[in-house]
């Protein structure tokens, strides 16, 4: 049973108006024992888009104070969800180690600095398989280049936004080889994988990723995993965590991670 929330957004990030007040209710209601915030910072995003930056100071006091006041009452910790880019290395490391953070996502949201939700654009030029796989190649470098992160967040994101709207897809043997490099990345350096289920509420017929990436990943020998809504108002806290939670148990994972102070506390699942 999932009862932690390690994905979340509030107005912080800029594609959500909800307070984190708001959010903490609605974990408390839904009986979370967890949650992590981790507002949305992706450094040098392109002009002109929504700005994904925001005053990590206030964040943290606004965040610390709300901690003391439903202490006893939900665990709280502050974490951020940094939007890789594989020129801006040095930038995301300085950020995830200078703020005592307590999670760390490192996700893909732009490739050569386009977002694959901007449909339009992204697959303009490009096949479907290819807007795929240029997708799971910049993951993969995103990873090996920023390294200071906690978990792999949502890493097959752009199979949402595919111009056909399909609801399902084989990852494997298709892009079978960066995938596995990806699980491998994240299984030699230590790090976890997301389980995140904003791809059901997106009306896919999976979390992130997709049951066969996590079937391997667990092949591979991959036993951290982190869960998270994704969750941008408070109707989405702990959403789906039920079915994802089944899911994770039958392809035999055990326990899952929460972070505080940069450090895994196992739950059972």
């Amino acid at each position: 049973m999932i009862t932690a929330d390690s994905h979340l957004h509030t107005s912080f990030s800029a594609d959500s108006k909800t307070a984190p007040r708001d959010q903490i209710l609605s974990a408390v209601s839904a009986g979370l024992s967890h949650m992590t915030f981790t507002d949305h910072y992706d450094p040098d995003f392109p002009e002109g888009d929504l700005d994904f930056t925001f005053d990590i100071d206030t964040y943290f006091h606004t965040l610390a104070e709300l901690k003391e006041e439903f202490a006893g009452k939900i665990d709280i910790g502050i974490g951020i969800e940094l939007g890789a880019q594989p020129h801006i290395p040095g930038m995301l490391n300085e950020l995830a180690s200078g703020y005592p953070f307590d999670f760390v996502i490192n996700s893909t949201h732009l490739v050569k600095r386009i977002d694959p939700y901007d449909t339009r654009i992204y697959f303009r030029d490009r096949t479907e398989k290819e807007g795929l796989r240029l997708y799971f190649e910049e993951v993969l470098a995103n990873l090996n280049v920023f390294e200071d992160y906690d978990s792999a967040g949502h890493i097959d994101y752009a199979f949402r936004y595919l111009p056909s709207h399909s609801r399902d897809y084989a990852p494997y043997p298709e892009y079978g080889d960066v995938l596995d490099e990806i699980l491998k990345t994240v299984i030699d350096k230590g790090k976890c994988l997301e389980i995140n289920t904003a791809g059901l509420k997106a009306g896919l017929t999976f979390a992130h990723p997709h049951p066969e990436i996590l079937k391997r990943y667990r092949e591979l020998g991959g036993e951290l995993i982190t869960t998270g809504s994704d969750a941008h108002n408070p109707a989405q806290i702990g959403k789906y965590f039920d079915v994802t939670g089944d899911l994770l148990t039958n392809l035999g994972f055990r326990y899952y991670a929460v972070f505080r102070n940069r450090k895994p506390v196992f739950l059972p699942l």
